[in-house]
This record gives structure tokens, sequence and C-alpha cells, in this order.
């Protein structure tokens, strides 16, 4: 889900202006949590489970900098943000990481002043719609009702799309993906759009999930990761470094049943025993201890680990890997050497 930059522009980048200097990694450290912003309820990437805990594969990457910078996964204090908040809970200090399906545009790196951390899911906008209507690609949707969130590109991008197909349609304004649901279900919309994995994750939270459909069409590329303010490369280089170590890990084969014995009995592998802070001093390079790469990906496992848990295809949200494979499977997946 994407919140366009025409809305609360400037009073975002006056927000960051006004904040402290580059002091985030000490503000966490001496408060003891970490504050990360998630959305209001999305299958597989971050909702409470029955238990009311916060899990999701956008969650892990909460928990995976938590254990590297307070050796404690469980040390979040999660704040659920819209589509329309999220970027001002930001800029104002209220969270120091936002891990909330968000995509990676010129505009919010610059303009909104946000500096993404990279990508940890490569995605792109679809519909969803009921199998008994029939349609088999969304340039049949002519005259539908579209349910699409108010005030972001997912809303700009759809009207691209109808205007070059030459088509028409109704906007069924939501707010959150919550309400969108309830509304899609109620039948107030004929389709859904958000994107892809949005939509995969609502599907799967669905009744009778057989009973709906995500057309083929891709209309827009969507790179979806982690964020944090401009004007703390500090902070940005923990982020960063810790979503990359979790890609590394799954490529070197480190995950969270072998870190351990791995950081124990170092091999001959010189980029893992980096990693995994038993050769070099990759950690005091970011502020952190040697080991923080294990404390990491013991959190929850490496990417594919992630991956495979909470949104790969024996989940119910049931993606493949797709785009979000490691390189060297065809994938776009690729961690900067750690050296």
């Amino acid at each position: 889900m994407k919140t366009t930059v025409f809305l609360g522009t400037a009073s975002a980048a006056m927000l960051v202006a006004g904040l402290a200097g580059a002091q985030t990694l000490s503000d966490v450290q001496e408060r003891g949590t970490l504050n990360c912003g998630v959305s209001t309820g999305l299958t597989g990437f971050s909702a409470p489970n029955a238990s009311g805990e916060w899990e999701g594969f956008d969650v892990a990457v909460c928990r995976a900098v938590a254990a590297a910078v307070l050796d404690d996964p469980s040390a979040v204090e999660f704040v659920p943000t819209t589509g329309k908040t999220r970027f001002t809970s930001l800029a104002s200090g209220e969270i120091d990481l936002l891990s909330r399906n968000t995509t990676w545009t010129f505009s919010r790196d610059n303009d909104l002043k946000f500096e993404f951390a990279g990508v940890n899911y490569y995605d792109g906008q679809g519909f969803l719609i009921p199998k008994e209507l029939g349609v088999t690609s969304a340039k049949d949707l002519d005259g539908a009702t579209v349910c699409v969130q108010t005030g972001t590109t997912t809303e700009l991008n759809l009207a691209d799309f109808f205007r070059k197909n030459n088509i028409s349609y109704e906007p069924v304004p939501i707010e959150t993906n919550g309400e969108a649901q309830q509304q899609y279900i109620a039948g107030a919309c004929d389709a859904y759009t958000t994107d892809a994995s949005g939509l995969a994750a609502t599907r799967a939270s669905f009744e009778n999930p057989s009973e709906h459909v995500i057309l083929p069409e891709i209309i827009s590329k969507e790179p979806l990761g982690p964020l944090v303010r401009h004007g703390d490369s500090e902070w940005g280089d923990v982020v960063r470094w810790t979503l990359n170590a979790l890609v590394a890990a799954e490529e070197y084969g480190v995950t969270s049943a072998n870190v351990q014995d791995m950081a124990s009995a170092p091999g001959d592998n010189p980029e893992v025993n980096r990693l995994l802070g038993t050769e070099g001093e990759l950690g005091a390079m970011i502020g952190l201890d040697n080991d923080w790469a294990v404390k990491a990906i013991s959190a929850g496992g490496n990417y594919g680990e992630l991956f495979a848990r909470h949104i790969g295809e024996d989940t119910p949200v049931g993606l493949a890997r797709g785009l979000n494979a490691q390189w060297t499977n065809g994938g776009l997946l690729y961690a900067p050497p750690f050296r």
C-alpha cells in the first residue's frame, strides 16, 4: 500500500527538519525498546495473533533489529499505522522504524526525507475479484466498482490503468485493509486493488478463499521495505545491514538452527565468518557487538525461513518466492558483501 506525497508533504518535511540529530541508536539503547510502526493488520505481514502478540514477515524485521541492537527480539513496542498516519509517525519520532508494506519511491526518499533500508519484498499492484464474476483479465473490468485506499499511489495507479485501457470504473474509497475486506465481502465493490501480496494476505483471511481470484495483471512496480528518517545515517546503517544479514544468511546456509554452532566453530568461508563476527570488527563499525548478526538471525531465522513461515506457499497467504528468490535462484535478492 502506497500513500502519495501530495498529502502532508510539507508538514512531514518540517517535522523531520525539527528533529534532533543522529541519535536514534542511542535513544533505542537507552530506552531499552524499539518503537516499530506496522500495519493495522495484514495477515502474514503484520497482525496480532490469538494471544495478542504481533507476528508476520514485516514484524520479523522489527524483531531482528531489536535483537541486533538490544539482544532481545521481544523488546519491541509495535505501533499500528494507517496509510495516512505512518509517515507522520516516523517523521515525528513516535516510531524509530517503519516496517509496513511501504513502497520505495523517489519522492518519499527525497521530498518526504525518509531513507529506505532496502527491499524486503518485491511487489506490484493487482486486482482481487470474486470468482463468480467470471472475469479473467483486469481489462474486462469496464464499469466495475473498485475498492481502493484513498490518498495513495494505489489510487493513482488505478486511474492510470483504466485511462490507458480506455475503460471506466467507480472508486469505492476505503481507509484501511480491514475496511476493504468488509466492503468487498459485503459486495460494495466488484474488485479490490492493492499490492498483490496484500491481496493474497486479504484473501487468506476470508472464510472461503478459493471463491476469490487475483487477476494476472500487475500494473506497477512496488519495492516494499523498511524505512527510517533522513539525517541519521548510523541508525539507517543498523537497519540496512540487519536486513542484509538476513538475506546473506540464507545465501550462505546460515539458519536459526545452526547459527550458534557456526559462530562457535568458525568455518573456512571468510564471508560467513565476518557476517557472524568471528573474523574482523564489522559490529564496531555500526556501534554494535560483533555478534549482532548472530542475534538477528537467531531471532527468527534467515530471510528464507521468515518468508516460508509467514507468507510462503505452505501458509494461508501462499506466495511463491518469484522475484523474491535469491539471485542465485533467478530472483532479485542480493546482499552486498560483508567485508
